[in-house]
């Protein structure tokens, strides 16, 4: 379906995913987690099950704090495949002089989508003796590439013969506390220059309408698009582990129970349909663009869950109305 433009905010980059976002489509994005292995045949595989559903793939940038196929590199792989990408640059590794540089490169590799993250600390990683650089935080990056972008110079002062044209992305947890105060950190973030948000994982639907609606309040749906994050859970020991050990996930006790509950065999099939419940949740959340999957090692259920989430076929905001309008019409006589 060829989606046609409505909102007024200015074409920052023109990739796929920014159009389906300003086409008031609900857009989806899944994160290809890179391979521990040089091969570029490892990440086709990966990314073939993901593009079926997939506005755009996030290639993430050693997250967790471990040593994985760069970002960078992995974007590179993608794009000569033709798939569109999401870089996600972290701070933890590289000063200002790097970041600068990488975001240049990219966009001349042709990346037009950059996630800014501040990174997980190296404590949570395999090789905790690393030293950190965070010369930046994610807001200090996303500055950093807007200047380059809008003002079409670097930090130095120096002119850019041809800025990046890139579509800014920052992430955000809606479940760190306070609570209350999390849109407002949002809010920083946009200011800051953030043109879409992925948010963490969301398993508890209650704190994520209560984040929205604080959203809402604050007017920020009107000037960022956010992406709600979901993700199958494989097993309950896995939901533990993630709860226990993975930087902002937050997973009530309810959702492990379930899953504790439901048979060992059936645990990967559960996992699914917990995600798929969230999923048409957080659609029906006003303020909400789209969802970013997250389903470590796991990308080869990705479409499934999309299709039985009812996300596709897509069909335009005009034809959604129009389905609401004729439910609640009084029947032909």
């Amino acid at each position: 379906m060829q989606a046609m433009e409505t909102s007024d905010r200015p074409l920052r980059a023109g990739s796929r995913l920014e159009r389906v976002l300003r086409a008031g489509l609900f857009a989806v994005t899944a994160e290809l987690n890179p391979p521990d292995s040089s091969d570029p045949q490892q990440v086709y595989d990966a990314a073939l099950v993901l593009s079926e559903v997939a506005d755009a793939i996030n290639a993430t940038d050693a997250s967790g704090a471990n040593t994985h196929m760069s970002s960078l590199g992995l974007c590179a792989v993608l794009l000569r495949a033709g798939y569109e990408v999401v870089m996600q640059m972290s701070c933890r590794d590289r000063n200002r002089i790097a970041l600068q540089g990488d975001l240049l490169g990219a966009s001349a590799l042709g990346v037009k989508n950059v996630l800014c993250l501040t990174g997980d600390d190296v404590t949570a990683g395999d090789q905790p003796e690393a030293k950190r650089v965070f010369d930046f935080d994610s807001m200090h990056l996303l500055r950093t590439a807007r200047i380059m972008r809008d003002q079409g110079m670097l930090l130095s002062g120096r002119k850019l013969t041809v800025p990046p044209r890139v579509f800014l992305g920052a992430a955000e947890n809606p479940f760190a506390p306070p609570i209350r105060w999390r849109a407002q950190r949002l809010a920083k973030k946009v200011e800051a220059g953030a043109d879409f948000i992925q948010t963490q994982y969301i398993f508890d639907v209650n704190v994520f309408r209560e984040f929205m609606a604080h959203a809402r309040d604050l007017g920020l749906p009107k000037r960022v698009y956010i992406l709600a994050g979901v993700g199958p859970l494989r097993s309950p020991k896995a939901a533990e582990f993630m709860r226990a050990h993975v930087p902002g996930v937050v997973i009530p006790d309810s959702i492990i129970e379930r899953l504790k509950k439901t048979p060992r065999e059936h645990w990967q099939e559960e996992g699914m349909n917990i995600c798929v419940e969230i999923i048409q949740q957080v659609r029906e959340i006003e303020g909400v663009a789209g969802v970013h999957v997250m389903a470590y090692r796991q990308e080869h259920v990705v479409a499934e869950i999309i299709h039985r989430a009812g996300l596709f076929p897509r069909i335009s905001p005009a034809t959604v109305e129009a389905q609401k309008k004729s439910a609640y019409a009084p029947l032909a006589r």
